[in-house]
């Protein structure tokens, strides 16, 4: 049998193979040492590096991407981010209200003062749309679109996410209320 185990702090996985055979052998305890840099990182603070060459939402979108897209084993450890519950449900009106295009909160993860939340983009229409980071409508520090562009409704392309890096809260305290809604309304913290 082979288990996934993965770390709390880092992200990291660590693919197991167990086999058992019959026998009277007495039964031993698992231990698992790693004799590595990340072992040290999961020992250390949770706290997000200090003095990094790449910037910390570079980070932290690569680490988004890859844990939605790339298998779980090969998703690249990032010491201290770590999955946060999502505030918002439901459909986000208001992210792009020049497009027909559905938006909707699928995951967020926090690193040190950074979340990113990741935000799935359908097209309604029967055009292709541009993405552009200048139509979203909330107060971010950063967006990323995994594609540049959605096709018709209906085609293998008319999905994407956006990336959206906010700092300070997450994505629920920066995204514009939807008409007739005020902040709060349903939604928790």
């Amino acid at each position: 049998s082979r288990l996934q185990l993965q770390s709390v702090a880092t992200g990291q996985v660590i693919l197991l193979d167990i086999a058992a055979s019959p026998g009277e052998h007495p039964l031993e305890p698992v231990r698992i040492v790693r004799n590595d840099a990340n072992q040290a990182a999961d020992e250390s603070s949770t706290s997000p590096p200090s003095a990094t060459p790449t910037p910390i939402p570079v980070m932290l979108t690569r680490y988004a991407a890859q844990s939605l897209y790339a298998p779980l084993r090969t998703v690249d450890a990032l010491p201290g981010v770590r999955r946060v519950p999502l505030k918002l449900t439901g459909e986000l009106p208001t992210l792009l209200p020049t497009e027909n295009v559905a938006s909707t909160p699928i995951a967020a993860w926090r690193l040190g003062d950074y979340w990113v939340t990741a935000v799935k983009l359908r097209n309604r229409g029967a055009g292709h749309v541009q993405l552009d980071p200048r139509r979203l409508q909330a107060s971010l520090f950063a967006a990323t679109f995994q594609h540049a562009d959605l096709g018709p409704a209906g085609s293998a392309e008319d999905t994407s996410v956006a990336y959206l890096i906010t700092r300070g809260s997450g994505l629920e305290r920066v995204v514009l209320p939807a008409p007739g809604r005020t902040r709060g309304d349903g939604d928790e913290g």
